[in-house]
């Protein structure tokens, strides 16, 4: 499975403390769930151990909204969200 990232997306990697590399496997392996505007959404947790702002925290939950691309083999990524706890 490929996996793309719109401009949108990499920025909101870059500014909420993810990697591309956990996006993808959250895509990969992560719980679905449908999104608004019929998009797909896929959820994982990672182990953290960290600070983030100023505060620690054990872990933190990636969420990925993205579409099928128009082959029907790839995802392109639109946004990121990540949940520190």
């Amino acid at each position: 499975m490929r996996v793309r990232f719109l401009d949108h997306a990499l920025q909101r990697i870059a500014e909420r403390g993810a990697s591309e590399h956990e996006v993808i496997s959250t895509i990969e392996s992560g719980e679905r769930f449908p999104a608004k505007f019929g998009r797909t959404g896929f959820r994982s947790n990672f182990p953290f151990h960290g600070e983030w702002l100023g505060r620690t925290y054990a872990a933190k939950q990636i969420e990925a909204i993205a579409v099928n691309d128009v082959d029907d083999t790839s995802w392109v990524v639109i946004t990121v969200v990540v949940r520190y706890y």
